[in-house]
């Protein structure tokens, strides 16, 4: 055996961690280093020398899966001249693949479900140990989420992200969550507020609370007693230091009057929901089973706005769905419009192996979803430069998030519901500071602010809100 080759110490040893996806993958990775450090592991930054190297997957989109694939082909060299690292394939991908996973890449040590991520660094012992080819799949009788959270992977910053459930109990025809996430699992309401409440002691000043269906929170859990993001937002309004809390994502079916009005008297909420609608055509909601029309889609909104009069709004769509028309594609124009969201994300119907849409024909040819959907980022563009100006004039808060390259002396933040906003550079700004501001312009992209009050006073406060 080579001095290459040769086992490093306990305390030397390193792994490299990739993650793709979506933001509760993003989340999960924190759990996943912090898992490894707690045992002595160090992060590197390099998967040519670091002892293990572990992918956490996503399979939304094929595209996501072939790039995986792709970094795991160009491992094959080093595996071959170092059998001592390890390689592991966790998450979305390797739910769906599973063992053929092994098939394709002979290389992989590991693959473990999205369920089974807490259990990593014993199947890394067992590799090393001599055990081969682990594959740990599908639910596990151990909860993913510990009752108190390992801080040690995450990155800091003034922005967090918390898991407030995993899985999906509905039955989106297009979509691989499901099956691959699991059903439906409530953490409970004290530990996600501990969490929150450490991580604010940590730094942070605005949350991103994580589910597939963030607005179903509770709804597993016993009817006694059982928590709601309703109650979940009431709770948060005591952690004083916290002062934004954005939530990811929603579904318009759990939308109730409740939840409309926690959100509306909450100090802290961000009313920059994401709701995606996916299709404004009933035809096409129908063959997408997603549990609703938009008649309903329209009710459940008007909730939120009666009692939110400036909630913007962010939405989901899926173009060239199979079967859909041309009349079917000016619905979803047409509802674009009709509820103004000041962001979309616009993708093109992908056949995702596992779900009920890929026995249907693919029969939308790709030049007619592509220029659907450039349609439909051209007009989220105009709406959104439309309502952008209307807030000029007002007075707000925005919280600073970064220093643009393009706008030299500036710092950028945003709204409390969700505008971008340029502010002279000042003394005493940082990212994550939320400050008040007069919207005195707007310059054909963003709003301009100017600092509402005395400058010292403002430097004063944030010296006592964070300690500096």
């Amino acid at each position: 055996m080579s001095e290459s080759e040769t086992l490093v110490t306990k305390n030397t040893r390193s792994f490299n961690l990739r993650v793709f996806g979506c933001q509760m993958n993003v989340y999960d990775g924190e759990l996943i280093s912090a898992s490894f450090m707690k045992r002595g592991w160090e992060p590197s930054s390099d998967p040519a020398t670091a002892d293990v190297v572990l992918f956490h997957t996503c399979s939304v989109r094929e595209q996501a899966e072939e790039r995986v694939h792709g970094l795991l082909g160009e491992l094959r060299r080093r595996k071959k001249a170092n059998h001592n690292v390890v390689i592991g394939v966790i998450g979305c991908m390797a739910d769906r693949e599973g063992r053929e996973l092994f098939d394709r890449e002979p290389h992989v040590d590991i693959v473990c479900g999205s369920r089974h991520f807490p259990e990593l660094p014993d199947m890394v012992e067992r590799v090393l140990g001599g055990e081969e080819r682990i594959c740990e799949l599908g639910e596990s009788p151990n909860p993913v989420d510990e009752p108190e959270r390992n801080l040690a992977g995450f990155p800091g910053g003034y922005q967090a992200h918390v898991a407030v459930m995993r899985g999906c109990d509905l039955n989106c025809t297009y979509c691989i969550v499901p099956s691959v996430r699991g059903r439906v699992e409530s953490r409970p309401a004290a530990e996600i507020v501990q969490e929150v409440a450490r991580l604010v002691e940590h730094g942070v000043t605005e949350v991103h609370l994580l589910g597939q269906t963030i607005d179903s929170y509770g709804r597993d859990l016993p009817k006694e007693d059982r928590p709601d993001l309703a109650l979940l937002l009431d709770e948060l309004e005591s952690i004083e230091r916290l002062k934004r809390i954005r939530l990811v994502t929603l579904h318009p079916s759990y939308v109730d009057q409740r939840l409309a009005d926690a959100m509306a008297r909450s100090s802290k909420f961000m009313r920059l929901l994401p709701v995606p609608m996916q299709s404004g055509s009933d035809e096409v909601l129908k063959n997408m089973k997603r549990g609703y029309n938009s008649a309903l889609y329209r009710q459940r909104i008007g909730l939120l706005r009666d009692a939110m009069p400036d909630l913007e709004l962010v939405s989901d769509w899926i173009v060239g769905f199979p079967g859909e028309s041309d009349q079917d594609f000016d619905d979803t124009l047409e509802a674009l419009e009709e509820h103004g969201f000041l962001q979309s994300y616009v993708f093109q119907y992908s056949p995702r192996p596992g779900t009920v849409a890929f026995e249907i024909e693919d029969d939308v040819p790709k030049k007619v979803k592509a220029n659907r959907n450039h349609r439909m980022l051209d007009l989220q563009r105009q709406i959104a430069r439309q309502r952008t100006p209307q807030l000029v004039g007002q007075v707000d808060s925005i919280m600073l998030e970064s220093r643009p390259e393009r706008s030299p002396g500036k710092w950028l933040g945003r709204t409390r519901n969700g505008h971008y906003a340029l502010i002279d550079e000042q003394a005493d700004l940082a990212a994550g500071r939320e400050i008040p501001v007069n919207l005195v312009a707007y310059n054909g992209r963003e709003l301009v602010a100017e600092l509402r009050g005395d400058l010292e006073e403002v430097a004063n406060y944030q010296r006592q809100e964070f300690h500096v």
